[in-house]
């Protein structure tokens, strides 16, 4: 038996790579790309480059949040009816557990609470290797639109 989908429509990774991750704005600028959408999560991926690392080399904290909101709000986004609502983001956390030096990382999220008013989302970030690599959790505020 196939579980049902979160999401209010249906969404495929190349759609989303097309309408929703634009040029000029900060998610295409850092690579980010979307790779799978599932019933109840989706995934994207970020090269870990010279847009994305620090000064030592290494992924920088502010690029793996950057991912986690990037997928947070994408995947919150199609949990709402988008004719009526739309989602912010309100608060954002993360543990960074292991550096990467290059390659890819991986960013899942997934739903811890999805609310008339607020979503609160579960984002885990890995290596190439499926290393755990950053931890985060985003909260967003679903609004209605002016009518």
């Amino acid at each position: 038996m196939q579980t049902p989908s979160i999401f209010t429509v249906p969404v495929t990774p190349e759609e989303i790579n097309e309408t929703q991750i634009i040029d000029g704005q900060m998610a295409r600028h850092l690579g980010i790309e979307m790779t799978e959408v599932g019933p109840d999560y989706m995934t994207a991926k970020m090269p870990v480059d010279h847009r994305t690392i620090q000064r030592i080399g290494i992924l920088h904290g502010g690029a793996s949040l950057a991912l986690a909101e990037t997928i947070g709000s994408i995947a919150a986004s199609y949990c709402v009816d988008r004719e009526r609502c739309y989602i912010v983001g309100q608060e954002i956390n993360a543990n960074h557990i292991r550096p990467v030096r290059e390659g890819f990382v991986f960013a899942t999220a997934t739903p811890l609470h999805l609310g008339k008013s607020s979503q609160v989302w579960d984002i885990k970030i890995r290596n190439e290797g499926k290393k755990l690599v950053c931890v985060s959790r985003f909260t967003v505020a679903v609004l209605r639109k002016p009518d």
